[in-house]
């Protein structure tokens, strides 16, 4: 079936929004007298969550009494911080416009809740051309469930097999594939370093999204 639509995850894959996430761990730890954070630790541990990066930006059990504290201070820091120095990954501008002058749909699956979803889309200005913006406030089952795809898809109106999801977790790829779309798994996001996307059973696994474009000119012409 013809390529009709592009979705992305979010955090990883069309944005790069560790600066963001690492600036408020390091303003955390400074006003409890503590050192800088080595910033590739943290970065680590984004596709984690709110919880690992806390986790490791101060060295504490999620068990531990105080845990709970850090990381709604976190939450509610990244709430004013979302999008100050998050912006897409190298090569994500230009792949949006391939998409569009291809009349091709795209838009955004994404596990991050709507409250800081949606300003991120706004103040980097892709809220008003992105097709669908899909979060956890709108699914009973987050990723990697297919709920979420399977709402963008029916929004959309379009045949799953119609679409390219693109992501970088394991879960994002297990969502596409239950879902019944494409996937592609990149490996320039947010990967634990244990972890190995050429074993997550997607389509195609790319160093770089400019990488894409091979895939959605042999799509369109399918």
């Amino acid at each position: 079936m013809r390529l009709r639509a592009v979705l992305f995850d979010m955090d990883g894959t069309l944005l790069d929004s560790a600066p963001d996430f690492i600036a408020i761990c390091q303003a955390m730890r400074a006003e409890r007298g503590l050192p800088p954070q080595d910033e590739k630790q943290i970065r680590d541990q984004v596709s984690g969550g709110a919880r690992a990066m806390v986790a490791t930006a101060f060295s504490i059990d999620p068990e531990a009494e105080g845990f709970e504290t850090l990381r709604l201070e976190f939450l509610e820091r990244y709430q004013s911080h979302c999008a100050v120095l998050t912006r897409p990954f190298e090569g994500i501008d230009e792949l949006l416009q391939d998409i569009e002058r291809a009349n091709l749909i795209w838009g955004v699956v994404t596990n991050k809740p709507v409250r800081y979803a949606e300003p991120i889309m706004q103040q980097l200005g892709l809220a008003e051309r992105s097709a669908v913006l899909i979060c956890p406030d709108h699914v009973k089952n987050s990723k990697p469930d297919p709920e979420m795809l399977l709402l963008a898809c029916s929004q959309l109106n379009l045949d799953p097999a119609s679409v390219l999801f693109v992501g970088d977790d394991l879960r994002d790829i297990e969502s596409g594939r239950a879902a019944g779309t494409r996937t592609a798994a990149v490996s320039y996001g947010y990967i634990h370093p244990n972890d190995n996307p050429t074993q997550w059973g997607a389509d195609v696994v790319v160093d770089h999204p400019l990488e894409l474009r091979t895939l959605l000119d042999c799509a369109l012409c399918s």
